[in-house]
């Protein structure tokens, strides 16, 4: 089909009440009433088909475009709030139903947020190298975020120097205690080490 805007004679950036006038003056220009007993009505028709057609075509492809784009933002929405839960799970210190549900998000939706979110659970029960590596993706993921950053940092540092590490009675590394809040047990571990050891 010829491109439905060029038959409209209309920019694909034209608003939908743009698009609606460059139909109607088209649809009044060769509507068939204006060629009775004229030579030319085969071909009026034959236009105003075309018109109808594009005018047509123009209306489905926004329409498909405007549901695809309410769907990717409902879509963003529930994960948006899958993400808040998993937090509220992690702060809590439920952190094998926060790993469920983690790992019940679909590889193609795994994005920065999945990344830390992952990378804390592993910080929570120990699994330094693990941590890092998710930490460092997600701030690669979303270099403009802060707080992925400082978390990341921070692990390196203690890793580094090996700070906060002991085996809990269930053979899991745990570190900084009980902590619930992930940013907490990275202050925690900060502030712990500067009375320690006298700052750095």
């Amino acid at each position: 089909m010829t491109d439905p805007y060029k038959v409209l004679g209309v920019s694909p950036n034209a608003t939908d009440e743009q698009i609606k006038d460059a139909y109607r003056a088209l649809a009044r220009k060769y509507h068939p009433d204006n060629f009775v007993d004229n030579p030319l009505s085969d071909l009026a028709d034959e236009k105003m088909q075309e018109i109808n057609l594009a005018y047509d075509e123009i209306m489905r492809q926004r329409r498909t475009a405007s549901q695809g784009a309410q769907q990717g933002y409902s879509q963003d929405s529930c994960r948006s709030s899958q993400f808040s839960d998993i937090r509220r799970l992690i702060n809590a210190g439920r952190v094998n139903e926060a790993e469920e549900l983690i790992d019940g998000i679909p590889v193609a939706q795994r994005g920065a947020e999945w990344y830390f979110l992952k990378g804390s659970v592993c910080y929570t029960r120990g699994w330094l190298d693990q941590a890092v590596g998710n930490f460092t993706r997600a701030a690669e993921m979303d270099p403009s975020n802060q707080e992925y950053k400082a978390a990341l940092n921070q692990l390196l540092w203690q890793r580094q120097n090996g700070y906060a590490q002991h085996s809990g009675a269930s053979g899991q590394n745990m570190m900084c205690g009980s902590c619930c809040d992930i940013c907490a047990a990275f202050y925690c571990a900060n502030c712990v080490t500067r009375c320690c050891c006298g700052g750095f």
